[in-house]
């Protein structure tokens, strides 16, 4: 466990970040952003059934541990499920950039960063940075969140966020998926939504939309994509699927990007996403460059 009273700061690998006390399942305060006062560390260790045939993290799972030491965060300051249920409040992912620099092996633990870089009044911005135990930065995760009431309502994001969660107010928008209509010919695949695909929530968590999204690039040829290192991967949720529901994923690529949309059979569109094997200048950017803007440009 780290000592709970220094507050380490994530840099570049040397001798002492690969001697450095595991942060461990208990987590602790961090301050991983430059000139961002709030922040949470913790490991993880990649289990097998998270590792896929080449014995690599899968990608699905990047996003899981950023959803979890977000929401070990959020406990750590007094923001725990009782208190969301009390107020009828829930934060719900809209969008992510997703980046993956280095090889992940099954059995490495994680040391696993978040911070609430940013907000505008309904929605918040959270940067995750996962670093290997000699401190090399393998993956960043940054999701923009909305605060939805239990009708399902945007509201505003309450005043005991900004005095728990200090960081500055963001210019533009939520992070969204700009992506020309599908060609003539596309690849795509039929799914259901079963019921371990939903959250406490019960939602489909966003992280099985990672899987869904490379399930239809192995259908369209492009399951090197899914592997290949570096890589990007930017998703925009637009609704939320419900058990039963049955989807379409429609995979196609246009120029240097691939492009994957996920559909209802009444024509709702649940997210889209786009990426490339190869990650685009800014988002193998360091922590401080991310926290004002989108991972991806």
């Amino acid at each position: 466990m780290l000592d709970p009273v220094a507050e380490p700061t994530l840099g570049t690998p040397d001798a002492a970040a690969a001697s450095a006390p595991d942060p461990g399942l208990t987590g602790s305060s961090a301050r991983p952003v430059a000139g961002i006062d709030n922040g949470f560390l913790a490991g993880y260790r990649v289990r097998f059934d998270e590792a896929g045939p080449d014995g690599r993290v899968r990608t699905s799972a990047l996003l899981r541990y950023a959803q979890d030491v977000a929401w070990r965060h959020s406990e750590d300051l007094g923001f725990d499920r009782i208190w969301y249920t009390q107020r009828g409040r829930w934060w719900v992912v809209r969008s992510v950039d997703l980046a993956v620099l280095a090889p992940i092996p099954m059995g490495q633990t994680l040391r696993v960063s978040t911070a609430v870089i940013g907000h505008r009044r309904i929605w918040a911005r959270r940067l995750s940075e996962c670093r290997l135990a000699d401190g090399t930065l393998a993956a960043t995760v940054t999701t923009d969140w909305v605060i939805l009431d239990d009708r399902g309502r945007l509201v505003r994001i309450p005043d005991d966020f900004a005095l728990s969660f200090s960081n500055p107010v963001l210019p533009g928008d939520i992070v969204r998926v700009e992506q020309p209509e599908p060609p003539d010919r596309v690849t795509s695949v039929a799914i259901r939504v079963r019921p371990q695909d939903l959250d406490p929530m019960g939602h489909v968590n966003n992280a099985t939309y990672v899987d869904w999204v490379e399930e239809g690039l192995a259908g369209l040829g492009l399951a090197g994509a899914v592997a290949a290192l570096p890589r990007d991967c930017r998703l925009e949720y637009r609704a939320s699927a419900a058990p039963g529901d049955e989807l379409t994923i429609t995979a196609w690529h246009d120029a240097e990007r691939w492009q994957v949309r996920l559909v209802g059979r009444d024509g709702l569109e649940f997210a889209r996403a786009t990426g490339t094997p190869a990650v685009a200048a800014a988002g193998a950017a360091s922590a401080t460059e991310l926290s004002g803007k989108p991972a991806i440009g």
